[in-house]
């Protein structure tokens, strides 16, 4: 049996701008974490840090049993977890790189090396669509700067812009010993810790932009009754004004999803597109309080004030870590296929956000 031979790979190399191409959307990754501040952390902690690689292998047994993912070939400690979400996203940057026609660019806000990348000019200059990835635990402070918010708020101005923010679980956020056990029931997850906050960075940026959602809970989806699949997604396709969701009926399963709560906003800059059904057999605080389904995907529209777009969804949802379905790949294209032009802007309503 022959292996195809992959591209060669870089590493710690100079972004090279994307040139502007009439209808193709140039789009842009943001890992909000600090990479030595999560990887240098230590493993005694039983809470509020990533996995090592070998509790990943061993919880996850068989499935990294393979030479590639021996002490010779990988990184054994959280340094290697962390590179499985790197690795995670390659499909997806393969299939939207394909239906755009660029390549996708991947930033840190601090990297391996190092190197600590505000969002500013240097990233948004060749960006259309940029995805904020916030797996940042809480206690690493990261926050975004004023001058990175302006940065941001001023790209926005730029018609076709979309900013996705993509706030990760807050789990066991509460002092209650027992809520925290039993939100860890729920999601059933040996890997998450019985308290795992995330999201600073990106909840910083969603103040100072003014985007009314708080990301809360780690919740775990329903799945389709004798099967392993998961539930589908409730869609209000009459606020889907931009398509994203044509042809797209679930995301990929993961059993700790945030629910967007709104903390107050006019209805009409603030639409949840998608909510996606709870395991109601798994009883959560959330459950309790006579919830059945959490938003897993919410868009704000351009108003006077902003050209571009908001959009807020999981940033598991462009991953492979947790399967992937055809229907996921549906939903990345047609992110990659929104429109540049302003025929999308003039169908949307004026207000205010």
């Amino acid at each position: 049996m022959t292996t195809v031979p992959q591209p060669p790979r870089t590493y710690n190399q100079i972004h090279v701008p994307r040139k502007y191409s009439p209808g193709k959307r140039r789009i842009s990754i943001y890992w909000t974490w600090s990479y030595p501040w999560e990887t240098n952390r230590d493993t005694t902690d039983l809470d509020n840090r990533f996995s090592t690689m070998t509790e990943v292998r061993r919880v996850a047994w068989p499935a990294y049993e393979g030479t590639e993912w021996d002490e010779k070939h990988f990184l054994q400690g959280i340094a290697g977890t962390l590179e499985l979400f790197h690795r995670s996203t390659l499909a997806f940057q393969k299939v939207v790189g394909e239906a755009s026609g660029h390549s996708v660019a991947v930033f840190q806000r601090i990297d391996q090396a190092g190197y600590k990348l505000p969002i500013d000019d240097r990233i948004l200059a060749d960006t259309d669509t940029l995805m904020v990835f916030g797996l940042d635990h809480l206690l690493s402070e990261q926050e975004a700067d004023q001058e990175e918010i302006a940065a941001v708020r001023k790209w926005l101005e730029r018609e076709g812009t979309c900013l996705l923010l993509g706030p990760h679980h807050d789990v066991g956020f509460t002092e209650d010993l027992k809520q925290r056990q039993q939100e860890y029931l729920h999601h059933g997850d040996a890997l998450v810790p019985r308290q795992q906050r995330f999201g600073q960075y990106t909840r910083s940026m969603m103040k100072g932009l003014g985007v009314p959602v708080i990301n809360q809970f780690g919740l775990r989806p329903a799945l389709v009754k004798g099967t392993r699949q998961i539930a589908p997604l409730t869609i209000n396709r009459d606020l889907d004004e931009l398509g994203l969701l044509n042809g797209v009926t679930t995301f990929n399963f993961h059993p700790h999803l945030p629910h967007y709560a709104l903390t107050g906003a006019d209805p009409k800059s603030v639409r949840v597109l998608t909510q996606q059904p709870i395991d109601l057999e798994r009883p959560h605080p959330f459950v309790e309080a006579g919830n059945t389904e959490f938003n897993s995907c919410i868009w704000m529209p351009p108003n006077t004030q902003r050209a571009g777009h908001i959009l807020l969804a999981d940033s598991t949802i462009f991953t492979t870590l947790f399967g992937g379905v055809e229907s996921l790949e549906t939903f990345w294209k047609n992110l990659a296929m929104l429109p540049l032009g302003s025929a999308v802007r003039a169908k949307q309503p004026q207000a205010v956000a």
